[in-house]
């Protein structure tokens, strides 16, 4: 059986694309070429279906939540607090996991910050 390789991209609606890429870039150092082209370090992807009434991802309309990889969330957090980023109050730490925060975009959708163990 043929089987994929890996995320090969991950697309989002926006209001204002440029202002969004913008975010991401100064917000999270998403830094992408002129096409939109990332080159994530290596490491674990988790791939994972929720209930469908899940409040995990926030809004209900949202059907999807894009989770980053970091290396310290705490760092992390402040760095966007400081850039006045909507972050979640609260963490988690799921024991053999890592720890987790939550952000929200500009554009309303929430994403999960993951410092791995």
């Amino acid at each position: 059986m043929e089987r994929v390789l890996g995320i090969g991209g991950y697309f989002l609606r926006a209001t204002d694309p440029e202002a969004l890429s913008a975010w991401y870039r100064d917000c999270l150092g998403l830094d992408t070429d002129e096409h939109g082209l990332w080159r994530p370090e290596a490491g674990p992807t988790v791939f994972a279906a929720f209930e469908s009434g899940t409040d995990y991802f926030g809004s209900r309309t949202q059907q999807t939540m894009l989770n980053f990889r970091v290396r310290d969330l705490d760092a992390m957090l402040a760095q966007l607090r400081a850039k006045g980023a909507d972050v979640d109050g609260e963490t988690q730490d799921m024991e053999g996991v890592g720890r987790f925060g939550w952000v929200t975009d500009p554009e309303g959708n929430r994403l999960e910050l993951w410092q791995p163990v």
